[in-house]
C-alpha cells in the first residue's frame, strides 16, 4: 500500500509539471490536444499503482532496545558458559562435599551435586574413614580461591543449600574427589546432568582401590558401613611369608692352638731336718758333720764357744 501511495505523489508532482506544460501551450494553441491526452495517462497510472501487489519486503521496525556494555572478564576466572553458572568466592570447607562461599556480597552454603563424602561432622554419626581426608583436601584445594558454580535443575535442597557443580580453573571439583576415591556418586533426580561421566571416575576408582574402595564393602547404595571397618579391624592379620634365607656358607674351622709345653714341676730337695741335736763336737766329728755352720742342721750356739758361727772347727 505505502508503494502504491508514493506512486501517487510521485504521479502528483508530474501532474503540476503538466499543468505547467498546458499553461504554456496555451499560447501556441496546442494545449487542449495535450491536456487530453495528459490526463488519461494520469489516470492510467493511477489506477495501475493501486491495483499492484504490496512488496514481500517489510519495513523494519525500529528497535528500543538498548545495546548493553561489554562485560569486563575477570582474571583468573574462567568466563561463564551460559547463564546457570556464576562465579563466587570460596570462604571456607564445611565438610568434604560443602561449601560456604560469598555470592553478590553475602554467605552462602554450597552442596556439591551428584557426590557424597564420608561424614566428619554429622550430629548423628561418628566420623567415618576418609571423610577428614576428603575434608583437607577440599580445604587445600578451594578455600580463598574464586570458583565457578553451576547449577543443574534444582536450585536448592531442603536445607536451603545452594546445589552446584563446583570449577576450579576449569576443571570440576566434584569430578576430582571422585577420581581420588575420596567421594561416591549420589543420584537425586532430576539433577543429574553428568552423572554417565561421574559413574565411569567412580568405576575407575573402585577398580584401582583408591581412597573409601580400599575398604571391602564399607560404600553402599545410602552412603558408609562403619561395620565394615570393625569387621576388616577384627580379621587376624596375616603376615606375608618371607623368603628363606640362602645358606650362607661355614667358615672352615682354625685349627687350635697347641697348648705350649709344660715344663714339669721343679722339685725341691728336702730340706734337712732341723730337730737333730749333737750332745758334743765329739759326736759331730764322728758322724763326720764337723764343722756346722750356723743354720746347718744340729747346729746350736752351746757347740759354737766362740760365736763365731761356725761350730766344731778343730
Amino acid at each position: 500500500m505505502w508503494d502504491a501511495i508514493g506512486i501517487i505523489a510521485l504521479l502528483g508532482c508530474l501532474f503540476c509539471l503538466v499543468v505547467t506544460l498546458v499553461a504554456w501551450l496555451r499560447k501556441t494553441g496546442k494545449a487542449k490536444k495535450f491536456a487530453i491526452g495528459a490526463g488519461a495517462l494520469f489516470v492510467t497510472m493511477c489506477v495501475a499503482a493501486v491495483n499492484a501487489p504490496p512488496s514481500e519486503k517489510p519495513m523494519a521496525a525500529a528497535t528500543t532496545e538498548s545495546v548493553q556494555p561489554e562485560q569486563v572478564k575477570q582474571a583468573g576466572v574462567p568466563e561463564p558458559v551460559n547463564n546457570t553458572q556464576i562465579t563466587a568466592k570460596v570462604l571456607r570447607a564445611v565438610d568434604g562435599d560443602a561449601l560456604e562461599v560469598e555470592l553478590d556480597g553475602k554467605k552462602e552454603t554450597v552442596r556439591m551435586l551428584l557426590i557424597d563424602t564420608a561424614e566428619t561432622k554429622h550430629p548423628d554419626k561418628p566420623v567415618q574413614p576418609f571423610g577428614p581426608e576428603a575434608a583437607a583436601f577440599t580445604k587445600e584445594t578451594l578455600e580463598g580461591k574464586e570458583a565457578t558454580l553451576e547449577k543443574d535443575v534444582t536450585e536448592r535442597d531442603k536445607y536451603g543449600r545452594l546445589l552446584m557443580y563446583v570449577y576450579l580453573d576449569g576443571k570440576m571439583f566434584n569430578a576430582t574427589l571422585l577420581e581420588k576415591g575420596l567421594a561416591r556418586v549420589a543420584v537425586y533426580p532430576p539433577d543429574v546432568k553428568y552423572v554417565d561421566r561421574f559413574r565411569e571416575l567412580q568405576t575407575q576408582a573402585q577398580t584401582a582401590k583408591l581412597g573409601i574402595w580400599s575398604i571391602e564393602n564399607y560404600v553402599t547404595e545410602t552412603g558408609y558401613d562403619e561395620t565394615a571397618v570393625k569387621k576388616e579391624e577384627q580379621q587376624p592379620q596375616v603376615a606375608p611369608a618371607q623368603p628363606e634365607p640362602e645358606p650362607k656358607p661355614e667358615p672352615e674351622p682354625k685349627p687350635e692352638p697347641k697348648p705350649a709345653p709344660v715344663a714339669p714341676p721343679v722339685q725341691e730337695a728336702p730340706k734337712p731336718s732341723t730337730n737333730i741335736v749333737y750332745k758334743n763336737c765329739t759326736e759331730v766329728k764322728s758322724l763326720g758333720k764337723a764343722p756346722l755352720y750356723e743354720g746347718d742342721p744340729g747346729y746350736s750356739r752351746k757347740l759354737d764357744r766362740d760365736g763365731d758361727g761356725v761350730a766344731c772347727e778343730k
